[in-house]
């Protein structure tokens, strides 16, 4: 093996003794280098005392051994660059790539110094850039990979919990939260209470691609869930998620999740909880230790730089928490109605929608149907109410006439009838009650009332009273006296009276 050239220092020194009359035995103590290497050094460098160091370096050592050295080096380089994502793949190891080296290079690198070159190179390929935040313009969030758990008083049975944790990047100020799972409600709960203990919301919030938040992961524009929607738009913020397997993208909360490790979990691990409730008060306590703890070399702490610079800049939260709503896409059936399955309710919508589909949003308490982004219906939500709930304004002009006459009562037609003159009066009476059949008598009298519209009222008066001249009155009697004009003839013909004969029978004869 070549002995390994001294450094630069070690040559000045080796010649500034020797101009000082030092002998050779005493340089190689002095300097700690053999007798053999000054003599070799000194060989080379007679009268160049004072050359620079490129001129000293280049005749002081053996340069065809270090543009040597120095090419292989840069093959390997280049090696490294063209395959070091190689790693990443199944099966691929170090010991693999380079034998690969080895057959491209075959004066290359031992085995040790492949491995060591090549840790060099991942240390400078992977350089860490420091980051600038501002106060109040993003919120990181994660779930902790260890997770908490508590005792079910009644069964003994160990529960495991998730634990939700999220930082502000400015000030520091960290959030930790357990909850049952990652699922829709408990991620919606999680960030309620982040955003309740903060008492404000983000610019954005960033997040990492799970399940909850991202349906499909992607490097400039990923696909987020329902919820993460109606959060923003609940909220007034932002949702954004990492780059795939880039962990750095949210440095701030990995190493928040470490620090809750060590400052919350350490100090409750020999405690034992009956509830969720009872784990997330221990978990305030430690947090609000952690969050007034004064960072290294300062005596501020988290809570201090963010009520100072952040608190202000964060964004005002609605008058109430965020309610997650069921998305379900339903097409508009015949009778302008969608069905929600769950309580077999029916809500209409415009009829003009009938045959499409729509999004229906809904919790407990509201139904809201969208086309596209438009909001076309919204009704309070009971299941303990009538099946159906339909509003007028969604019904077509026909069966709003339908609605209307099925609305009235007998004391508001009559009453309409009355403005219309006497004789109508009277002939909306006994249509009234004239049939068994209640809807087909206020059918027959809001007809009545209409024809006040296609003739006047002062015909219509006219021809009530020449219709109560007969023995019976109904709807069409009206009608075809109107259409042929007989309300405007004052006489009728003479009416015979029926003789009497002993086959007349009375009303008596059918009681």
């Amino acid at each position: 093996m070549a002995q390994k050239p001294i450094v630069m220092e070690q040559l000045k020194q080796v010649l500034q003794l020797k101009n000082d009359g030092v002998s050779i035995r005493e340089i190689a103590r002095r300097v700690g280098i053999s007798r053999n290497s000054v003599r070799k050094y000194l060989s080379k460098l007679i009268d160049n005392t004072f050359l620079p160091n490129k001129e000293l370096a280049d005749k002081a050592y053996n340069n065809e051994v270090l543009l040597h050295q120095t090419s292989r080096l840069h093959k390997l380089i280049q090696y490294f660059k063209d395959t070091g994502d190689e790693l990443k793949r199944t099966g691929v190891t170090r010991q693999l790539l380079w034998n690969e080296y080895l057959l491209k290079y075959p004066d290359g690198y031992g085995y040790s110094q492949y491995c060591y070159h090549l840790s060099e190179w991942f240390k400078q390929a992977d350089l860490a850039m420091h980051m600038e935040y501002v106060p109040g313009d993003l919120m990181m969030i994660d779930f902790a990979g260890k997770k908490q758990s508590y005792v079910d008083k009644d069964t003994g049975e160990i529960i495991a919990c998730e634990v939700f944790i999220s930082v502000l990047p400015f000030s520091g100020l960290i959030f930790c939260y357990a909850v049952p799972s990652q699922k829709t409600i408990d991620f919606a709960d999680a960030i309620n209470c982040m955003l309740s203990f903060y008492g404000g919301c983000a610019q954005t919030i960033l997040c990492d691609n799970f399940k909850t938040a991202v349906i499909k992961t992607d490097r400039y524009e990923p696909v987020f869930t329902e919820l993460c929607h109606q959060l923003s738009e609940h909220y007034d913020t932002t949702f954004s998620a990492t780059r795939p397997y880039s962990p750095r993208d949210k440095a701030m909360v990995e190493k928040s999740v470490n620090i809750v490790y060590n400052h919350i979990y350490g100090p409750l691990r020999n405690q034992t909880f009956d509830s969720l409730t009872s784990l997330n008060k221990a978990i305030e306590i430690q947090l609000r230790l952690l969050n007034d703890k004064p960072y290294k070399h300062t005596p501020h702490s988290r809570l201090y730089f963010f009520e100072q610079d952040e608190t202000a800049t964060l964004k005002a939260l609605p008058s109430e928490p965020f309610g997650f709503k069921k998305v379900t896409t339903l097409t508009v059936q015949r009778n302008y109605h969608v069905q929600l399955t769950e309580d077999r309710h029916y809500y209409s919508v415009p009829y003009k929608y009938v045959g499409k589909k729509v999004q229906v949003y809904y919790d407990k308490k509201v139904v809201e149907i969208y086309n596209g982004y438009e909001r076309i219906a919204f009704h309070p939500r009971s299941i303990y109410n009538k099946m159906y709930h339909t509003l007028t304004e969604h019904m077509p002009p026909n069966h709003q006439h339908m609605k209307q006459i099925k609305g009235w009562n007998k004391d508001d037609l009559l009453s309409q009838a009355r403005a219309l003159g006497a004789g109508v009066e009277r002939v909306a009476t006994l249509i009234l009650e004239s049939h068994f059949l209640v809807e087909q008598n206020y059918k027959s009298c809001f007809g009545l009332l209409m024809l006040s519209r296609k003739y006047d009222a002062v015909r219509l008066e006219a021809a009530c009273n020449r219709a109560l001249q007969g023995t019976r009155v109904n709807y069409t009697m009206i009608k075809n006296i109107l259409a042929k004009g007989l309300d405007k003839s004052n006489v009728m013909g003479e009416v015979k009276p029926i003789p009497h004969h002993e086959n007349i029978r009375g009303k008596e004869n059918y009681q």
